[in-house]
């Protein structure tokens, strides 16, 4: 899942990242919502925001979503740049620090972020560290995938999806057919799993307030699990065969 790359990487390779860092990402998306008040899986809204604190001559808070953006870059920056540092010497862990980062940063924001009434700071220091956050997943994502998965925002994928399927009207051969279903197929997995963490984290935070970040730090753990247990196994199998 994280591992493959290039032409090593398949379909079902991107299919599973998709839908667990999109859950991941719904997650984060609802939890910054109901607990702050602030999109933190995007920054397009923070730019329209920034410029209408200019124009208002607000320039305090047109600075901090400034910082929003700014924060959503620098993970990603900072999760390209371990990413291509790890990969020189060991390429097998260099999906590894980038996601490991990424769930510390949620860990704290968990469980430092707990009180119902927080400070106009405090709530500006959570928002900084969930975009930084989604920061990294976001260019991880897009690194590993070649482009192919993105998945803390969804308006590219509404408008690739929509290309895609008026290109159903268009396209006859059966490899351009079969490439393009299966494109949807990603897409519509993607959304589906991005709503899904929205409505589940939604519902698990009336109970548990921002302690509900936990649960994308343990799909992110259990995903980096898996992606190791896969790899031993099939290291295993291959001694046990050439033997």
């Amino acid at each position: 899942m994280f591992r493959h790359q290039g032409k090593n990487r398949t379909f079902i390779h991107n299919l599973r990242l998709a839908t667990l860092l999109s859950l991941v990402a719904g997650i984060v998306n609802i939890t910054g919502v109901l607990s702050i008040k602030i999109l933190t899986t995007n920054v397009t809204g923070h730019f329209a925001f920034f410029a209408e604190e200019m124009i208002r001559n607000e320039f305090a808070a047109a600075i901090t979503f400034l910082i929003l953006t700014l924060f959503f870059l620098g993970g990603a920056f900072l999760s390209n740049f371990i990413t291509e540092t790890v990969s020189k010497t060991k390429p097998q862990f260099s999906h590894v620090i980038p996601i490991a980062l990424e769930m510390t940063v949620l860990l704290v924001i968990a469980i430092f972020g707990i009180e119902t009434n927080l400070s106009e700071t405090e709530g500006k220091i959570i928002a900084f560290g969930m975009l930084l956050a989604m920061g990294i997943q976001n260019a991880l994502v897009t690194k590993i995938s070649q482009s192919t998965v993105r998945t803390t925002h969804l308006t590219g994928l509404f408008t690739d999806l929509g290309i895609e399927l008026s290109q159903l009207f268009f396209y006859k051969k059966e490899t351009e057919i079969k490439r393009l279903k299966a494109n949807i197929y990603l897409r519509f997995s993607i959304i589906i799993s991005f709503f899904s963490g929205c409505i589940l984290g939604g519902y698990l935070y009336s109970y548990f307030q921002i302690k509900t970040l936990l649960l994308a730090v343990l799909i992110l753990f259990t995903a980096l699990v898996y992606d190791y247990v896969r790899l031993q196994y099939f290291v295993i199998r291959r001694k046990t065969f050439q033997h």
